[in-house]
């Protein structure tokens, strides 16, 4: 089988030009279905540009959701209407809320939102602050301390979801692609081909997701891993153990593209 993954591709910010562009270039490689790796849009937009998506590729489209996503509103009445949504139609297909998925034997697809969780780097002394924390409901008007508790909360919840699908893998599982926003280790968290410092970390990489990873990698040694993430709009590659690979995605805004047509043997 044969997919195509983009990244980042923030619809909303796509001029009709280069949105053909991309849907022409997309469809030319005849590609079993479509990988998004969050940041679709914004708000009410974002079930609006995945069936727009889903209707010009006429493919279907396995995604998570990127922090954008929830602008101008709230995560749990975004992840409704999105799950709402893929109840409509059959060809979106939302991995946060989906079991893994096979798609060739013993070969599985698992997906899981994520969220800069605060868990790695400094966020106490940190001068970063997202829009996130203006324009999501949920990270609105906190104390730091109660930002810093609903973050790692966050996290935590994302860490737990992915944990119990990855569980209920069969044993004979040998191949493995985790899709998710945003970095699940400070090494993938690349911009301009460097590692994010103490103080874009919190906000830039999801820990809680990256222990579960190593986890599973280490009492799983056989099976083998690769992730793929976004969110910096920058790209690099990090061998995290024998068998464990992250690949984060470039993008820019108002031109999407193709981050890699990959193929499931």
């Amino acid at each position: 089988m044969k997919f195509v993954w983009t990244t980042d591709p923030h619809f909303d910010h796509v001029p009709e030009s280069a949105w053909q562009d991309w849907v022409a270039d997309v469809t030319a490689t005849s590609p079993d279905g479509l990988w998004i790796t969050g940041d679709i849009s914004e708000g009410e937009d974002v079930v609006i540009q995945l069936r727009r998506v889903a209707d010009a590729s006429n493919l279907p489209v396995y995604f998570v959701l990127g922090n954008h996503d929830f602008y101008d509103s709230s995560i749990s009445r975004t992840r409704r209407d999105v799950v709402s949504a893929t109840r409509d139609d059959r060809r979106l297909v939302y991995l946060t809320d989906s079991q893994p998925i096979e798609l060739i034997d013993n070969v599985f697809l698992v997906g899981e939102d994520g969220w800069g969780d605060a868990t790695v780097g400094d966020f106490d002394h940190s001068p970063i602050r997202l829009r996130d924390f203006e324009k999501i409901e949920d990270l609105t008007g906190l104390t730091h301390k109660n930002l810093t508790k609903r973050l790692r909360q966050l996290g935590h919840e994302s860490a737990e979801r992915l944990a119990n699908k990855l569980a209920i893998l069969p044993a004979t599982a040998r191949q493995i692609t985790v899709l998710t926003h945003l970095p699940p280790f400070r090494e993938a968290c690349w911009y301009e081909g460097r590692i994010a410092d103490d103080n874009w970390a919190p906000s830039f990489v999801c820990g809680a997701l990256g222990q579960v990873l190593l986890q599973y990698n280490q009492s799983h040694p056989s099976v083998s891993i690769s992730v793929l993430c976004g969110h910096t709009h920058h790209e690099g590659v990090v061998q995290m153990a024998e068998n464990l690979t992250v690949r984060t995605g470039s993008a820019v805004y108002g031109k999407p593209g193709i981050e890699a047509v990959i193929e499931i043997t």
